[in-house]
């Protein structure tokens, strides 16, 4: 029975050592994950309005919010989870843990409904940190770990870590490669089509003026101890 499964998994995961009773009954995660089973098979049997309607009433009780259509593997561990949003074209693998405040959202404005895929998918054993945006069509691999209020727009390898704003590798100036954006950024998230990084492109000047400043002091440095010499003779 999966709400058992559910229980293990936060008994094994969450360093609180609940209780079995707390475990099935005081995890909204849980609730969360049972009640999108059914909002899931309503959605697939195209029954949308009524999907949404069992995935709105649990947002409102859990405080997570799971589109009806997303996918979501076996012994997801939602911690705390207020202010989770998991979009309708997400894909979750299983034994994922995922904080609070975390988005898996899309950045296409295509309102289309061609079915396009618009949302990310994350891999099995991946982990999200407290406020991470996890954006886009894009692929978490399996074990990949996510710091807390990343942005992350690219495609984050199996078993990497990746923080900051854009993310990128722990002590690494590269930013992650980011598909274009299908249909334009979406305006919410405030993105351009090109990373961007401000505190780096304000590292980036200081770096070259303290070049510059170490090649003017070298030159000064040359020029005096030219005139020593001269002076010497």
């Amino acid at each position: 029975m999966e709400l058992f499964e559910l229980a293990r998994a936060i008994r094994a995961r969450d360093p609180a050592r609940p209780t079995w009773l707390e475990a099935l009954t005081c995890y909204a995660g849980v609730q969360a994950v049972l009640v999108h089973r059914l909002a899931h098979a309503l959605y697939r049997a195209g029954w949308r309005t009524a999907a949404r309607m069992v995935s709105h009433t649990s947002r409102f009780v859990t405080g997570i919010e799971i589109h009806p259509g997303a996918r979501i593997g076996r012994r997801l561990f939602i911690d705390h989870g207020m202010g989770v949003v998991i979009g309708e074209t997400a894909e979750v693998g299983d034994d994922v843990l995922i904080y609070h405040g975390v988005t898996l959202g899309g950045l296409s404005l295509d309102a289309s409904g061609h079915g396009g895929k618009r949302h990310p998918t994350v891999g099995d054993g991946a982990a999200i940190g407290a406020g991470a945006q996890v954006l886009g069509p894009i692929t978490v691999g399996a074990g990949a770990r996510i710091g807390a209020n990343a942005v992350v727009v690219g495609d984050v390898p199996a078993g990497a870590s990746v923080v900051g704003i854009p993310a990128r590798p722990p002590g690494e100036n590269r930013v992650m490669p980011a598909p274009p954006f299908a249909g334009g950024a979406s305006p919410g998230y405030g993105l351009g089509e090109k990373p961007c990084d401000p505190v780096g492109e304000e590292m980036a000047v200081l770096r070259a003026e303290v070049a510059n400043l170490r090649a003017e002091m070298a030159e000064l440095r040359r020029r005096s101890a030219a005139n020593d010499v001269r002076a010497a003779e």
